[in-house]
């Protein structure tokens, strides 16, 4: 299945896209959007896009998507060991 969204031409003014690159950069939005959300994972909107993984990434990096999302919790566990070096550095 198969499912066709139609965009007025004005977007594409508005947002000065080129329109043959234009699909591809809904899709990538939308799949950045979802996979944010985790609604769907990396490996299947890679495989949406026809890319690997590390593609898909540096794609959302590069469009402003956070690749990797931790909650507070998890950073502050990230954190732990970095912050207990730098103390244990101190003169």
């Amino acid at each position: 299945m198969t499912v066709v969204v139609e965009f007025p031409e004005r977007l594409l003014l508005a947002t000065k896209s080129e329109r043959k690159l234009f699909p591809r950069q809904v899709m990538l939005y939308t799949l950045g959007h979802f996979y944010q959300q985790g609604k769907i994972s990396a490996g299947y909107a890679a495989q949406l896009l026809n890319c690997d993984k590390i593609t898909f990434y540096r794609l959302l990096s590069e469009n402003g998507f956070a690749v990797i999302d931790y909650d507070e919790a998890d950073l502050e566990m990230e954190a732990q060991p970095l912050a207990a070096e730098t103390e244990r550095q101190k003169p």
